[in-house]
């Protein structure tokens, strides 16, 4: 299992230490969420926050953008050292180009979809996805509780990826832990993204290792 640990639920005031204990996990890549306060109801982090953790970790970058107009900003997240540009497919009119734009920019391109959007909306782009990212809670604050219809999405993103040929990985965001991730494996998915199951922990590496080893 993939796992990639959500920055927002690291502490803020000792940052450069949860990325160490990050780089010295099982951890494969960090998940960092941008938010604006327009597309969902918080604001987070930005580039130059991104920039430095960049800087400091050894782990791949997958950077989330929860915000409006996420196109305008594929030049700064690749600037920032992003492997993965992550884009919800309700904030992009042009989504294709999009995806195209990304890829342009040297970047791996992902597309998340809220709880309420169906897996079908993806059907004409599945194919140029490097991953999907199903959010199992609604987008704007860390610590809710995982929605249980996730599983049957899960399974039917699973048959588009199948059906399609395409090889793009299922990744799954929000409320996830360790109770919840050997169902989420079970169903079809690559990746785990984990904020407070990780961070909250008395011992985060080990959380993570045993996430890895679902």
């Amino acid at each position: 299992m993939i796992v990639s640990p959500s920055l927002l639920s690291a502490d803020f005031a000792n940052l450069a230490r949860d990325i160490e204990m990050c780089n010295a996990s099982d951890a494969a890549m960090l998940h960092c969420d941008v938010m604006d306060g327009v597309f969902v109801p918080n604001i987070s982090f930005g580039f130059p926050v991104i920039k430095a953790i960049s800087r400091i970790t050894t782990k791949p970058l997958d950077v989330h953008l929860m915000i409006v107009n996420p196109q305008n900003y594929i030049g700064a997240v690749r600037d920032c050292g992003a492997a993965i540009m992550n884009v919800h497919q309700e904030a992009c009119i042009h989504l294709d180009r999009t995806i195209q734009a990304i890829k342009a920019a040297g970047m791996k391109a992902a597309v998340t979809l809220n709880p309420s959007t169906p897996v079908a909306m993806l059907e004409d782009v599945i194919a140029d996805l490097d991953m999907v990212l199903l959010m199992s809670v609604n987008p704007g604050f860390g610590g809710q509780k995982f929605i249980e219809n996730t599983y049957k999405k899960v399974a039917r993103l699973k048959q588009l990826i199948s059906d399609s040929g395409s090889k793009a990985l299922i990744e799954v965001d929000g409320g996830v832990n360790l109770d919840n991730a050997p169902a989420l494996a079970h169903a079809g998915v690559d990746v785990l993204v984990a904020g407070s199951a990780i961070f909250a922990a008395e011992n985060p590496k080990d959380v993570i290792a045993k996430l890895a080893c679902i």
